[in-house]
């Protein structure tokens, strides 16, 4: 039947498309129309076809063998995970909200300790109690090897219950280099010794995990999604040559591991991450020897970017986790978190917990997710991303060996400097709109305050949370600069909190004349333009003459007159409407017109257009109004 359909459609060969694509070009750059420019540091074409799945080895390997592309199990039932605050020592309420959460279908529950207190045996049977180990997974955050009793103690409360101890898959995520990487100090040495008692202490307990390679430090410090996969194999590679120095065995030492993983925006490029990901430390485990069975495969739980999330027009933040969560699931995760909508700003309540796990009830429950294995095996995009993604991490993490591996790199700076180029060019793509964060640069939510739980702390960088709570600075002498933590959005929710704190009440008012389609169009960009920094827009149809609208706008109290209008009638009316407005507000022209040197040559220095750096130039604004940064 298959033969006789498409019988009818002959094949037609790649140089025919491309003759066609040129000529619908008619003249214009190929490259830079169509041929995307990654973050990552590769290019993508506008179209694959199967002659470009030719090459790539991994081609009809099923789901649950070696390289593991297709995922390490021949299913996709994920663990739906949440997160529960135990840092306060109050193990009671902790357990009484992880049994909450259970009940409302989370299967896998992380517990956020106060990593420098050990917790007891007693302890463990209040904050465990109701939770069946064997069924549940059960995740320890925040864990210290400076504590090493706490997972004595844990031990000894699992030996108490008589359980199965290859039924208990708990996880502690103690992981010295996130410290190097996150705080940047260092107990060289000792930290990978103590590493290597804690694989001890659970010998008997063959599927607890206790090392943790925490890879979502990289995404939240603007790191791209090549970066973020070789550190961590990186760091997975250091573990492993270190420990096994320390006398551990290769299976010992990767079958203790987890690697966490941030989710990050771009849909396609987070299911190929997760997929080469697998692919890349499968073949550095063989390298180091690992037997072709567990400990070849990446445990891979991920957590959706917090990096990505905003404090204002927050609901978003429901958008941006369902998005994230079907990269994760659909590339084959053993466990995922969806972070409640408002964790950037406050710590989550009953309902933003619940609304953050029934994303992923939907997911499988209703859209059925868990019912396909890598579903986008042998899309010939999905596939061919996979492959240069893994090119460009495996490029780069050789770069970290070659230089002596992760610690070297960190102390040396090299990893800080290659994230840090990075960042700042995310940085001047949102400053310039290049990049979107909808209600926050572009859209905004012209009639939004800020929350009084949104505070200049909540949106400066470099401040650590643990479940929305800020965590107390570091006794601890520095040895490397840190990675900076923050999130994308925070230079404009700063811009625009220093507006809602200021006391003052600044309005930018639309004088629109002229061609009606285009002072349409300058008004609805200059609207949005201004309510990105708190300003509110004062918008209008269009004023039958120039008079009239100077009338408005003056008789308004506006502290900005926007004109609105065609290039050709900015040479003439905007040299007028200065003339009227004389100094009683600001005059700023909307739109990049050919007349603008004429204009400035006449004291119109004010602008705004697409090429505007929208962040700089509404801080100018800002402070020509008398409005204080924060």
């Amino acid at each position: 039947m298959a033969e006789k359909l498409f019988s009818e459609f002959p094949p037609v060969p790649t140089e025919k498309w491309e003759e066609v694509i040129v000529k619908d070009l008619k003249g214009a750059d190929y490259e830079k129309k169509l041929v995307w420019r990654t973050m990552e540091g590769f290019t993508v074409r506008p179209y694959y076809r199967a002659e470009d799945l030719k090459d790539l080895k991994w081609i009809g390997i099923a789901p649950g063998e070696f390289p593991y592309v297709r995922g390490t199990k021949k299913d996709n039932n994920w663990l739906i995970h949440q997160g529960v605050c135990a840092c306060d020592g109050d193990y009671a309420r902790a357990n009484a909200d992880a049994l909450t959460d259970l009940k409302e279908g989370v299967e896998s529950v992380g517990f956020y300790l106060d990593g420098e207190k050990v917790v007891s045996a007693e302890d463990f049977k209040t904050l465990l109690k109701g939770i069946d180990i064997t069924a549940t997974r059960v995740y320890f955050c925040g864990c210290c090897l400076k504590t090493l009793d706490t997972l004595r103690n844990f031990v000894a409360y699992a030996d108490s219950l008589g359980v199965d101890k290859d039924a208990v898959r708990t996880i502690f995520d103690y992981n010295p280099l996130y410290a190097l990487t996150s705080r940047g100090y260092w107990c060289a040495e000792k930290s990978f010794e103590l590493l290597r008692e804690a694989v001890q202490i659970v010998k008997d307990y063959k599927r607890m995990r206790v090392i943790c390679v925490e890879a979502a430090a990289f995404n939240s410090a603007g790191a791209n999604s090549t970066q973020e996969l070789a550190f961590a194999l990186a760091q997975g590679s250091e573990y492993m040559s270190r420990l096994t120095e320390l006398g551990l065995t290769t299976d010992e030492v990767a079958g203790r591991m987890v690697f966490s993983f941030a989710v990050a925006n771009v849909y396609f490029m987070e299911i190929a991450k997760f997929r080469a990901a697998r692919m890349l430390w499968s073949n550095i485990a063989e390298a180091y020897g690992c037997e072709k069975a567990c400990p070849e495969k990446m445990y891979i739980h991920a957590t959706t970017s917090e990096w990505n999330q905003t404090v204002y027009d927050p609901y978003v933040n429901m958008l941006r986790g369902t998005t994230e969560a079907m990269s994760a699931v659909l590339a084959g995760v053993n466990s995922l978190e969806v972070l409640p909508f408002d964790f950037a700003f406050r710590v989550p309540n009953e309902f933003s917990n619940r609304i953050s796990h029934n994303v992923q009830l939907i997911l499988k429950e209703e859209a059925h997710f868990n019912k396909v294995v890598d579903p986008a095996a042998g899309s010939y995009y999905v596939e061919n991303l996979t492959a240069k993604l893994a090119d460009s991490a495996w490029t780069l993490f050789r770069q970290v060996e070659e230089k002596g591996g992760y610690v070297a790199c960190f102390m040396d700076g090299f990893v800080q400097s290659e994230i840090k180029a990075v960042s700042d060019k995310r940085d001047k793509n949102i400053a310039t709109r290049r990049e979107t964060l909808l209600g926050t640069n572009q859209f905004p939510n012209f009639l939004e305050k800020a929350d009084k739980c949104i505070t200049a702390e909540t949106v400066s960088r470099n401040v650590p949370t643990l479940m929305g709570m800020v965590l107390p600075a570091d006794a601890h002498e520095k040895v490397a600069q840190p990675l900076e933590a923050y999130r994308g959005a925070e230079a404009f929710e700063s811009l625009r909190l220093a507006t809602d704190r200021s006391g003052k009440e600044p309005k930018a008012f639309m004088l629109t004349y002229g061609n009606l389609a285009m002072c349409r169009a300058r008004a609805q960009f200059s609207s949005n333009f201004f309510a990105v920094a708190g300003i509110r827009v004062m918008d209008n149809n269009r004023f039958s003459t120039i008079e009239e609208g100077v009338k408005a706008a003056v008789a308004s109290g506006a502290e900005i007159v926007v004109a609105c209008s065609s290039d050709d009638e900015y040479a003439e009316g905007v040299p007028q409407i200065a003339e009227l407005l004389g100094d009683k507000a600001i005059l700023v022209v909307a739109g990049a017109p050919a007349c603008q040197a004429d204009l400035e040559a006449q004291g119109i220095h004010n602008f705004i257009s697409v090429k505007s750096n929208v962040l700089e130039t509404l801080r100018g604004y800002q402070a020509q109004l008398g409005i204080k940064a924060i």
